[in-house]
């Protein structure tokens, strides 16, 4: 008689089955928590990095005017402008924003890393905002040049020329986007001296310092604004207005008819690079 063989299965050891599953579940926690923490820490540190690097592009603007201090000082600042133990230039421009003429300059101030001071017009910051914005993103200084620019309007009164700047700063605001900002900086159109309304311009001045706002004229120009627009004569008539000056502050305009200015602006910047000028704005004055 054959006996047929039965397969006998091994019985499973319910104890060890269960220390296993224990095991295999707190290894599968440590490991889920090891990542959780992981990933905060990372977050974290990625965060700590995304603050150092937002602080770092912080608009100097912001910078300035987070501090009352520095604020409460910037006439006192501006007016010493013209003072400087070593060469430096400011490259300002009056009357824009303008197409044709002040996105050519801020393409060239680009391509030479050089950052400038642009009074605006406020009735031109309203109809091209988007230029404002984009000459604030890139690190120049926006001023303010009134908003009409008519002189019978903005000096009928003292009082008629802080209104002026007044409506021009709200322009700014929004054009950049920033309901804070405050440029404080003023150019009188004409400048601040002489003409017929020399006295007018004088009682706006004191106006003016009593709302912690500082004014600016220049001390070499190029002309542009005279009908001068052969690039050689230009450049010509800026260096013999400068002179020797160590501090120069440079009038040019960018509004739409002065291409000739942007035609110019690359040998000016050679030039003065050549002379051992540095370049600043207004933000290098108020953060001194």
């Amino acid at each position: 008689m054959t006996l047929d063989l039965i397969e006998v299965k091994p019985r499973l050891n319910v104890k060890k089955v269960v220390i296993i599953t224990i095991v295999l579940i707190l290894i599968i926690s440590l490991i889920s928590t090891a990542i959780f923490f992981g990933v905060r820490q990372y977050n974290k540190n990625l965060s700590i990095i995304e603050r150092d690097i937002l602080a770092k592009n912080r608009p100097a603007h912001e910078l300035f005017y987070s501090d009352n201090e520095k604020q409460n000082k910037i006439v006192e600042r501006v007016s010493h402008i013209y003072n400087s133990d070593y060469r430096r230039v400011f490259l300002t421009f009056d009357d824009g924003p303008s197409k044709s003429v002040t996105i050519p300059i801020l393409d060239i101030l680009k391509q030479n890393n050089v950052k400038a001071t642009f009074f605006v017009l406020g009735s031109n910051a309203e109809r091209y905002p988007e230029i404002v914005k984009r000459a604030y993103q890139e690190g120049h200084y926006i001023a303010n040049h009134s908003f009409t620019h008519v002189y019978s309007n903005i000096y009928s009164s003292p009082q008629a020329v802080l209104d002026e700047y007044n409506r021009t700063e709200i322009a700014i605001k929004n054009a950049i986007g920033d309901q804070t900002y405050n440029s404080r900086v003023f150019r009188f159109p004409g400048g601040t001296s002489g003409g017929k309304y020399a006295n007018i311009k004088a009682e706006a001045v004191n106006l003016l310092n009593q709302n912690n706002v500082a004014h600016l004229d220049w001390n070499a120009l190029t002309a542009d604004a005279a009908g001068l627009d052969n690039v050689n004569d230009m450049m010509n008539y800026v260096e013999t207005t400068m002179g020797n000056k160590n501090s120069v502050v440079i009038l040019m305009h960018d509004i739409g008819t002065k291409k000739s200015t942007y035609e110019l602006l690359p040998q000016l910047i050679q030039a003065l690079k050549e002379k051992g000028y540095v370049f600043e704005n207004i933000y290098d004055i108020l953060k001194s």
